[in-house]
Order: structure tokens, then sequence, then C-alpha cells
């Protein structure tokens, strides 16, 4: 039974996401947790010390945050019949952050999906703070969801990789369920950086070959920049998920700090996975 975090601030992008999650796990066992958390605008001292202007908010709030979890539940449910699928809601008076550390702890949540922008999103931004946030955070696979993005089954897959981490089975567990259950392709994208792989990468070559065996292709191109490199195979090859291990001092860990990033334009217009380092 695979368990799975979907983070709701009730937006079109957030609800996408969950559809995304749906479809894309529609022949798995599933518990899937709704989660909306609320906080009042005025979250204060004065709020925290009973203030009588305040005197049951919170109240309101997780009423108000109830009944939508509620009412999208029933709406999934009707729209995505599924007796693999089973959904919970939690609704907290919490930082969104805060909450999914302690869901993804108390429930042991082995994937978290959510959209890349929130109600507010602004076009401009790579991702919300929230999604870098929670991704930078989650000891469990993320998948962010891109406004816009219309069902795509994941059968090409693209996974850019500097060969400096290790690929133990583990850590690659929740992105070999998807290659099985969708009979994927996953294309490993090296972008050489003007030398050849040193002894540890030649291993950790070795060792993603041995564990994606039939269903990859491995690519190299020349060192014109890793955003390049991925933007360039999207426009040759159709892909339908990104995917990428978290590994600082490299490139993911620039992504979410390089203000340059949103200036040269990392085009992220599928869903982006993100394993974290174990």
């Amino acid at each position: 039974m695979k368990r799975i975090l979907l983070p709701t601030d009730f937006s079109d992008n957030s609800i996408k996401a969950i559809r995304y999650t749906l479809l894309t796990y529609r022949d798995v066992k599933c518990t899937f947790y709704l989660l909306n958390t609320y906080t009042p605008t005025v979250y204060q001292t004065e709020y925290l010390m009973g203030s009588p202007g305040h005197i049951g908010l919170g109240d309101i709030l997780q009423e108000n945050s109830l009944t939508q979890l509620e009412k999208l539940k029933k709406r999934l449910k009707k729209q995505h019949k599924n007796a693999n699928h089973t959904i919970i809601v939690r609704s907290a008076f919490n930082t969104l952050l805060g909450e999914i550390s302690h869901t993804v702890e108390a429930e042991h949540i082995d994937l978290i999906v959510m959209g890349t922008t929130g109600a507010t999103g602004a076009k401009e931004i790579l991702f919300g703070t929230n999604t870098v946030h929670v991704i930078k955070k989650a000891k469990c696979p993320v998948i962010a969801v891109p406004p816009n993005f219309e069902y795509e089954a994941p059968k090409e897959i693209l996974f850019p990789t500097d060969y400096e981490v290790e690929y133990e089975k583990k850590k690659m567990a929740p992105l070999m369920a998807i290659i099985q259950q969708h009979k994927s392709r996953i294309n490993v994208l090296h972008v050489r950086a003007g030398y050849d792989l040193n002894s540890i990468q030649e291993k950790h070559k070795s060792q993603l070959e041995k564990l994606l065996g039939n269903s990859a292709l491995f690519h190299e191109v020349p060192d014109n920049g890793i955003i390049d490199a991925v933007n360039a195979f999207q426009v040759k090859q159709k892909i339908n998920l990104l995917v990428m291990v978290q590994n600082k001092h490299t490139f993911m860990e620039r992504l979410f700090i390089e203000p340059i990033i949103k200036k040269i334009g990392f085009h992220v217009t599928v869903p982006f996975m993100v394993l974290p380092q174990l």
C-alpha cells in the first residue's frame, strides 16, 4: 500500500496535481492524504493570547478548511472511482512545511505530490516558495506538477545526472515503480564537462546501467550547461516526466538559490520528480 500526501490550497494548480496523482497511480493500491493547512492572517501574539476580536477565528478557519476538503474528496471520488484508492482528509492549524514534515513522519508517507505554484503564484517564478522548501526538506520523493499540465502518462522520462551520487536500489525504488507500472523508457542525460568520467563516476554509471536495464537509453551531450541541455532535449524529444536526485553542491542545489535561473529560463512544463538523498 503506497501512502501519498497531497497538499492543497484548493487552487486549480493543486487540484490538477491531485488528479495527476490519481491517474498516475490508478493501478496501485494507495492511501491518499488530502492536506490543507490554515493560519489566521493575524497570526500574532494578540491571537495567541486570545484577543476578544480573534476568539473563535481558529474554529471558523478549521470548519472552512474541513468543509472544502470533504467537498473536494467527494468530487474526486465521483470523478475517479477506483477500488484501489482510499482518501483521507487532514486539516491542521500549522504552517504547510511544518505539517508536511509532521505528516510524513507520522503516517510513513512514501511520496508527496503538489502543484508548483499556489493560488497567488506568479508565472515568472519557477517554483512557489512552498514547493521549493518542501523539495529541499522532504525525506521522501516529491513530484511538483506545473500549471496547465494536461495529464500524460509518464512513458518518456528524462533523468539528468552528473554520476556524482550512488544509485542505491532503495533510493531509486519510487522511480523504478513508475517505470515498471507504465512500461516507461528512461533517458539518462549526462552533460560532459570536458573531461572523462573519473573512477567513482564510472562506478555510479555502471550501477545505474545495471539497475535500469533495458528500460534506459544513455545520452552524452557537450558541456553547454545542464539547463540548456535539459531544455534542448525536451525540444527534440517528447518527455512526460523530469526526474533528478537531490544532490547538494551540484545542480539541484543551485537550481533553487540562483536568481539567474529565472533569467536563462529553466522550462519545466512537465511534472518534476525529486528523489532525496538517503
